[in-house]
């Protein structure tokens, strides 16, 4: 049956074509999103949300979506989303952070100028019929330096086109090495140093807890006299209120907002202000941009549904088109590998390690992780998936860690997977044969070959004579079918590890004949999704 999307907000007729062409079955409903009681009544009915701002993905919403598996924002702001709700209940949030870049590039550009110029207000003077010539002095942009906070996608736009109007740059991000910052032909400062330099400052950074109020009080303080400042990027990261009054002491000369504290924004302390360029959000607001962003969420979603790649998702690793084939066998086999713990282990997870070695520690190990988690998770919540089982994790506050080294055996790659509980160690180690099938190729730290089946039993023993005859007697006795087997000990006398192949599950009662031998130490009937 092919993928469900509805539509809820306002998209091209060309990207509704997408899905189609991509076979996935699309119900455009544009104004749905302003309903919000009757989105709730028929979400539950699809497999994809595509949205611009209208449409509110809130708890509420979500926890009528029964089906849903993705939601896709056609836009970079994702405040219309519940994301931490989404992502428990294992919904994959994208959006198009690329699709307005140039757009909202150009916007700041556009207000640097607007401020530099007063344009606003000579505009409204002179169809006032005034002629206040000497009134609007402004100043050039050529020689001036331009400090970029947030030198990523849209910023390094901002810096190109800044460097083409003969602007000195410069940048400040934690995140942009040297040698990137060489080749765009900026210069890399601290924020200090740009604040005391820059006759422009123009801000592109996300709202985090460390970028809010980047712009406050102190901060703007420590900028240049007569500085000019412009934030197309997110309301907050610049106190209005403390650059308002900035303004009014004549240390700021103007500023160009596009973005507020609070929105919609009928009132704002920047409001009224001398040379301060105000506009309602408009950063994407150009046909282009629009058409692009509904075209990139299309083609997101049709992917993931269709394909199982995934782009520019908020609360999931990126797994690319052409990655996917290749990564799926091993993600099959981290799902193995923690389903198996998760299955064998009968007290609290404390601890988890995950070993990259060989080939897979250059795989896109985010993904891979994230389907081990939810295989560990799967046996006491059912539900689970890869975005919601990373957050469940972090939530039970387990330690969680990862190793990735360079091939060690004779495997051209493995994954293994060591949890600590309150009194014990479990550890098992799997890789992917030419077959694309998953292998278990060591259990507690012994060697063995096993393929994966459907239905398994799993035991622990001392390595002692008769062991394998009283296994299969018991389980002949109960009628139960032993397709095949793999064994595996630590030394004679030692740990012995028994895989048995059976043709369903094994009850408790027969199991319970099983741990009734001395020697064994632990009897699982184990299930594995081998599709």
């Amino acid at each position: 049956m092919a993928p469900r999307v509805l539509v809820s907000d306002e998209l091209s007729e060309t990207a509704v074509q997408i899905f189609r062409d991509r076979g996935v079955e699309v119900d455009f409903q544009p104004k749905l999103g302003k309903d919000k009681d009757k989105l709730a009544e028929i979400i539950g009915n699809y497999d994809g949300l595509a949205i611009r701002s209208a449409t509110k993905a809130t708890e509420k919403l979500i926890e009528a979506a029964t089906n849903l598996k993705v939601i896709g924002r056609a836009g970079i702001g994702v405040d219309n989303v519940d994301i931490p709700a989404a992502s428990r209940r294992g919904i994959i949030v994208m959006n198009t952070p690329f699709g307005n870049s140039i757009t909202t590039a150009e916007h700041a550009i556009a207000l640097m100028f607007a401020v530099a110029r007063q344009l606003p207000s000579a505009d409204t003077s002179t169809q006032a019929g005034k002629w206040e010539k000497s009134k609007f002095m402004g100043v050039e942009i050529t020689g001036k330096t331009l400090g970029v906070i947030g030198a990523g996608n849209i910023g390094g736009i901002v810096c190109s086109r800044a460097i083409g109007l003969k602007m000195n740059v410069l940048a400040y991000d934690p995140f942009l090495s040297p040698e990137r910052a060489q080749e765009m032909g900026v210069t890399k400062v601290e924020l200090d140093e740009l604040l005391a330099q820059a006759d422009f400052i123009t801000l592109h950074v996300p709202m985090t807890d460390k970028t809010r109020g980047i712009l406050g009080a102190e901060n703007i303080a420590k900028t240049k006299p007569g500085v000019r400042i412009i934030n197309c990027a997110r309301g907050g990261l610049v106190d209005e209120a403390a650059l308002a009054e900035a303004i009014k002491s004549g240390h700021v000369a103007g500023a160009g907002f596009d973005v507020f504290e609070v929105e919609p924004a009928t009132e704002s302390p920047l409001f009224g202000l001398p040379n301060v360029v105000c506009t309602p959000h408009l950063g994407a607001s150009t046909t282009e941009a629009q058409e692009n962003v509904a075209l990139q969420v299309a083609e997101q979603m049709s992917d993931y549904l269709i394909k199982g790649a995934v782009s520019n998702a908020i609360n999931m690793p990126s797994i690319t088109a052409d990655e996917a084939p290749r990564l799926k066998p091993f993600i099959k086999l981290a799902d193995v590998l923690g389903s198996f713990v998760g299955q064998v282990q009968e007290s609290a997870t404390k601890e988890i390690e995950i070993l990259y070695d060989g080939a897979t520690a250059n795989m896109n190990t985010k993904a891979l992780t994230s389907a081990l988690l939810a295989g560990l998770i799967r046996p006491q919540v059912a539900d689970v998936n890869m975005v919601s089982a990373p957050v469940m994790i972090k939530e039970k506050g387990i330690i969680l860690s990862e190793v990735k080294r360079d091939k060690t055996g004779v495997y051209d790659g493995f994954i293994k997977l060591t949890v600590k509980t309150e009194n014990q160690v479990r550890s098992v180690a799997g890789t992917v044969f030419s077959d694309g099938k998953a292998r278990f190729i060591q259990i507690k730290n012994i060697n063995m070959d096993a393929d994966v089946g459907q239905h398994m039993i799993y035991i622990t023993n001392t390595d002692v004579p008769g062991m394998i005859g009283f296994m299969g007697t018991t389980l002949g006795e109960a009628g139960v079918n032993i397709a095949n087997f793999q064994l595996g000990r630590e030394k004679e006398s030692g740990d012995a590890i028994a895989l048995l192949y059976v043709d369903g599950p094994v009850s408790e009662e027969v199991l319970d004949k099983l741990r009734a031998n001395p020697a064994i130490r632990q009897v699982k009937s184990l299930s594995f999704n081998i599709d």
